[in-house]
């Protein structure tokens, strides 16, 4: 925005109020997940069309058992 000069700073706009010490006592800071990998995936024939057959989202549900997997084995 700024380099389009659609941001711009108002030197009369009123101060805000302060935040406190209430606010950063409960303030959490919150890291964005990093982003999924792509990967090229072999798999048996048979198993890809269980999953295929059980309609949209199937790739969804391969990520979800492969989750559950994880969570299990740690």
């Amino acid at each position: 925005m700024r380099e389009k000069g659609d941001l711009h700073h108002d030197p009369k706009a009123p101060v805000g109020e302060s935040l406190g010490p209430v606010f950063w006592a409960k303030a959490r800071l919150n890291r964005p997940k990093p982003a999924p990998k792509s990967v090229h995936l072999k798999l048996d024939p048979e198993v890809f069309e269980f999953f295929k057959s059980q309609g949209k989202g199937h790739l969804t549900k391969m990520q979800e058992v492969l989750k559950a997997y994880v969570e299990a084995h740690r």
